[in-house]
């Protein structure tokens, strides 16, 4: 994919690096971030560059810069100032158990994007939301394979087994991005890796980025099972609703098709999940709980912050967009 526009002083210097030379060009320091947003559009784009050198990469930059110490030191400031919100702003829990239990029930009071949409949302505002979480879903369960190496017994039969099925069982029509990519060619929609890069919000993109964090990290492994434990649990009733959201607009059958398998699949993925991956590190390494528990709020509370950005601006009959779909 080509290079994005940057959204600040941030990542426009990256951006500008980063079609350089590696070894002559050379990345900004990260000594001054402590006045940038940690949630903000510029520090969130430039953490997401560094984090796609280790994906797909972009058309327009040299693959050695994926490893290059002086952009690691870069994104180590970027992830130390992310990190740093999010353990301030997000833990509410030390325990699993107590994280877990809140996924566990359903919201009675109807709120939330899939109920929104749906109950009322519009065709546009659909395809808004299938834009911005194509950044996610067309990367669905890759990062999550790297805490495979950092788990051992029940803990990674049960994550490898899930991830079997995320990535279609063996068969490539069935992975799940693939999935994601044909329901978005179902919509209208450009099904391109990161096509919707420049359009989607700092709350998206913020979203993808924790998930990158963890995965590339094994002190935060016990983080990556809470995340990873947090989307199954979630997905089922969620997809079950998107679901009938595009029945009632009439979508076309690939398109309900992604959320239909998504009910059936995260049901199972659930207990594997809970009792397989999470139970089984807890008796592998009983000191990662509150590691398990902070991925779960922080996931909860990145995924709030994107339905509020999401709900506000349809609220006021706007674009949820930073570019038309």
């Amino acid at each position: 994919m080509p290079l994005p526009a940057g959204r600040g002083e941030l990542s426009d210097t990256l951006l500008d690096v980063l079609r350089g030379v590696p070894g002559e060009a050379e990345p900004p320091a990260g000594r001054s971030l402590r006045r940038t947003d940690p949630y903000g559009d510029d520090l969130q784009l430039a953490l997401y560059l560094c984090y796609e050198l280790h994906y797909q990469g972009f058309a327009e930059v040299d693959d050695t810069w994926e490893w290059n110490p002086d952009l690691l030191r870069l994104r180590q400031a970027l992830e130390g100032r992310f990190l740093d919100a999010l353990r301030a702003d997000a833990t509410e829990h030390d325990e699993v158990t107590s994280a877990l239990s809140g996924l566990l029930a359903e919201s009675g009071d109807g709120a939330g994007v899939s109920h929104y949409l749906r109950e009322e949302g519009e065709p546009w505002q659909l395809r808004e939301y299938i834009a911005q979480r194509s950044l996610y879903q067309l990367k669905e369960a890759d990062p999550h394979v790297w805490v495979l190496p950092r788990l051992r017994g029940e803990a990674k039969a049960a994550m490898a087994a899930v991830e079997y099925d995320e990535f279609g069982a063996g068969r490539g029509e069935r992975v799940h991005a693939k999935l994601f990519a044909d329901l978005m060619a179902d919509l209208g929609l450009d099904p391109a890796y990161n096509g919707y890069l420049d359009a989607a919000s700092a709350q998206m993109l913020a979203v993808v980025n924790l998930m990158s964090l963890l995965g590339l990290h094994r002190a935060l492994r016990g983080a990556l099972v809470g995340h990873f434990a947090t989307v199954e649990i979630t997905s089922s009733p969620s997809s079950g609703r998107m679901a009938q959201a595009l029945c009632r607009m009439g979508a076309g059958e690939a398109a309900v098709f992604f959320y239909t398998e998504h009910v059936e699949a995260d049901a199972v993925h659930e207990q594997v999940v809970r009792h397989g991956v999470v139970e089984g590190l807890l008796r592998d390494e009983p000191w990662l709980a509150a590691d398990i528990a902070f991925g779960v709020d922080a996931t909860v509370f990145l995924e709030d912050r994107l339905a509020d950005q999401l709900m506000g601006a349809w609220g006021d009959d706007r674009s949820s967009l930073r570019l038309p779909v």
